[in-house]
This record gives structure tokens, sequence and C-alpha cells, in this order.
């Protein structure tokens, strides 16, 4: 057992403001945050990224990141999910933030665990409703690429080519279901 929880150093309580100590709280087997103060144990949970494989005629939408981590690859839409939203809610807003494009999305396509990361990627089905896409703020360029266009080697992120190609595999197969695996992060 590590003698810290495995997410971000937390030095004070959320709740009162006092000083944190880590150790195992009562009827729990991990160690945690907890504070001495008030005695409230400080949960650190994975966080959830959302997105959509988009397709459109037989291509599918890719966004290039304006941001870090790794500013100036090609990525599916996604990013964090927001409070009060579900997860299709999410992959919708994500695609529409990044690449300007509405669409109709479908069944859940892949999870992914990036447990290093501390996060659990989700990734969607879906299809461009009429076609117009655009760069959005979080993005250099957004482009439709039919599958032997892909730029395998610069996809942001593990978890995107593993649902790039599991959408790939699953529409030449034409059986749909969804695929769990982990992922190891890129070092950036």
């Amino acid at each position: 057992m590590t003698n810290k929880p495995l997410g971000q150093q937390i030095s004070n309580c959320s709740n009162c403001g006092s000083n944190v100590d880590v150790k195992v709280p009562d009827g729990d087997n991990k160690p945690r945050y907890v504070c001495s103060s008030c005695g409230t144990v400080l949960y650190e949970n994975p966080k959830l990224v959302v997105g959509c494989v988009t397709e459109y005629e037989g291509k599918i939408l890719l966004c290039k990141r304006a941001i870090e981590p790794r500013l100036g690859y090609w990525t599916v839409p996604a990013g964090f999910m927001e409070l009060s939203e579900t997860l299709q809610e999410a992959a919708a807003r994500e695609t529409l933030e990044e690449a300007c494009a509405k669409i109709t999305l479908g069944s859940m396509l892949t999870v992914v665990d990036v447990v290093q990361a501390g996060q659990v990627h989700v990734f969607f089905r879906g299809t461009l409703d009429n076609g117009e896409y655009a760069t959005g703020d979080e993005s250099l360029d957004a482009r439709l690429y039919a599958p032997d266009e892909i730029p395998w080697d610069e996809i942001a992120f593990p978890s995107g080519i593993i649902a790039l190609k599991q959408f790939l595999t699953q529409r030449k197969t034409g059986i749909e279901h969804v695929h769990t695996e982990s992922a190891t992060p890129i070092n950036h």
C-alpha cells in the first residue's frame, strides 16, 4: 500500500481550510487525505473525458489541437465532462466547441482507462448532421479524413487511436459493441 493517495497533492481541507493528513479512514482500505480539524475525507476520483468519432459520407472528423497538451496534433473531438451534463451532452458539446459541428450522437463506442492520468475516456459514434464544420477556438484546423488518410503518427492521444481503430473495425464488420481497454498516456 502506498503512503499517500495517487492523485494530486492536497495541503488544505476544501471544507474548512485546515491542514490535511494522509491516513486510512475508519472503514476504508486506502490512504486518503483527511482533515486534521473537521475530519472530512477528501476523496479523489478519476476525471471523465468524453468525445465522439464523427462520420460524414465515409470520412471521419478530426481536429488539430490549438492547446496543450499535444498542441499541433490531431484528435477526435473530446474533452472533460462538465458538472450538470450527461455523457452524451458532453460528447456533443465538445464536438461543437472544437469543430463547430452539430452531430447526431450514436451509441457508445469505447471506454478507455487512463489510470496513470486519473482519467476515463469515453467515446461515442456520431454523424455530422449537415456536413458543416469549422475550426473551433481550441483547434488549429478541422478536417474530414478518409480512413486511409488518417494521420496515425500525428494522433494526439492513445485513447483517440483506440477509438478510431475500433470505429473502423466495427464499421467494417458491421458489429457494434462497447470496447474497453487501458491506455498509457503519452509523456509530454
